[in-house]
C-alpha cells in the first residue's frame, strides 16, 4: 500500500476545484486553504457556484502559508434541456463582465430558492427557506443548503436520501432553472482573462455521441480543459476522459470537487493524470 500511495500522489499535489461556505462548501475560504496546506497541496483553485466572493479572503490565507491559490468560479449553465458545470480558472473576479454575469446568476438562485421553498411547503414541510439559509450562513441557499435543512429536521436520513426524493430532476421538489448560456460563460471567463475548463464531463450521464457534440459546442466556443479527473474515479473512466481530452485538443484538469471533510475525497488526494495529456496548470506552476 505504501508503494502504490507514493505513486499515486508523488509529485505537485494540484487540485482545481473546491468549495467553500461562499457556495455550498463547509468550510470558510481561509478554513478551506488552511485545510490543503495541511494536506500537502501546493496548487489549489476555489471555484464556488456562480460566485467569486471568497477569492480575497483564500488569498490572504494562502499568501500566509505558503500555498498558491488560482481564483476560480464554477458557472451554471444550460445546455441541451442538462445543466453543465464549467470551471473559469485564473480569472479577475473583479472583471465587469464576469462579475455582470455572476450577479446575474446570483437572481436566478435567489428565486429558484423561493420556489423550492414553496414546493416543500404544499407537500407539508414547512420554515424550508429560512432553515437553508441558517445552512448557508446567510447567504444564497443551494440544493445542498436545503438537503442539510431536510436531514437536519428529520426528514431525510442523509442528504443523498434528501436529494434523491425532494431535489433531483424527477423528484416532489426539483425546480427548473434557465442558467447562463454555453457561449455566455466562455465569454465572461475568457473576458476575466481565465480558461474554461469543463466540469466532471462524465457525471452528465451522456451518451458518447451527446457528449462529443457537447465537446465540440464546448472547444468551438473556446473552451480550453476538461477534467479528466474528478473526484473518486476508476482508471478506465480516466483513461476515458484522457482520451477525449486529446480527441478535442482539451488540456487536462483535475479536481476533488472538494466540498466538506468526511464526504467525498479529501482536498489534493488525487493521482497524477495520464502521461500524454497537457495538464491545464502546467504554466501557472512553473
Amino acid at each position: 500500500m505504501e508503494n502504490i500511495e507514493a505513486r499515486e500522489f508523488s509529485g505537485p499535489r494540484v487540485d482545481l476545484h473546491s468549495h467553500s461556505t461562499c457556495s455550498d462548501g463547509v468550510l470558510s475560504p481561509a478554513a478551506l486553504v488552511a485545510r490543503a496546506a495541511q494536506q500537502g497541496v501546493d496548487l489549489l483553485a476555489i471555484t464556488d457556484h456562480d460566485t467569486t466572493a471568497g477569492v480575497s479572503e483564500a488569498r490572504t490565507a494562502a499568501a500566509t502559508l505558503g500555498l498558491k491559490l488560482i481564483a476560480g468560479v464554477e458557472i451554471s449553465v444550460s445546455w441541451q434541456n442538462r445543466v453543465l458545470h464549467v470551471l473559469g480558472l485564473n480569472v479577475d473576479p473583479q472583471h465587469p463582465e464576469l462579475a455582470a454575469g455572476l450577479q446575474a446568476l446570483g437572481e436566478v438562485r435567489v428565486v429558484r430558492a423561493e420556489r423550492l421553498a414553496e414546493k416543500l411547503e404544499k407537500i407539508g414541510i414547512a420554515g424550508a427557506l429560512a432553515g437553508a439559509r441558517e445552512q448557508a450562513g446567510g447567504g444564497i441557499p443551494g440544493r445542498n443548503h436545503f438537503a442539510r435543512f431536510l436531514v437536519a429536521a428529520g426528514h431525510a436520513r442523509d442528504t443523498q436520501r434528501a436529494f434523491k426524493r425532494y431535489l433531483v430532476r424527477g423528484a416532489s421538489c426539483h425546480v427548473s432553472c434557465e442558467w447562463a448560456g454555453l457561449d455566455a460563460a466562455l465569454s465572461w471567463i475568457s473576458s476575466a482573462g481565465g480558461v474554461s475548463v469543463l466540469a466532471h464531463p462524465a457525471r452528465y450521464k451522456l451518451t458518447n455521441g451527446a457528449l462529443r457534440r457537447l465537446l465540440a459546442e464546448f472547444r468551438a466556443a473556446g473552451g480550453v480543459g476538461m477534467e479528466v479527473i474528478s473526484g473518486f474515479q476508476t482508471a478506465d473512466l480516466t483513461a476515458t476522459m484522457a482520451r477525449y481530452a486529446r480527441q478535442f485538443d482539451l488540456l487536462a484538469s483535475r479536481g476533488s470537487d472538494f466540498h466538506e471533510p468526511g464526504a467525498g475525497l479529501e482536498l489534493g488526494r488525487l493521482p497524477p493524470l495520464p502521461e500524454d495529456c497537457t495538464p491545464v496548470w502546467q504554466s501557472w506552476a512553473a
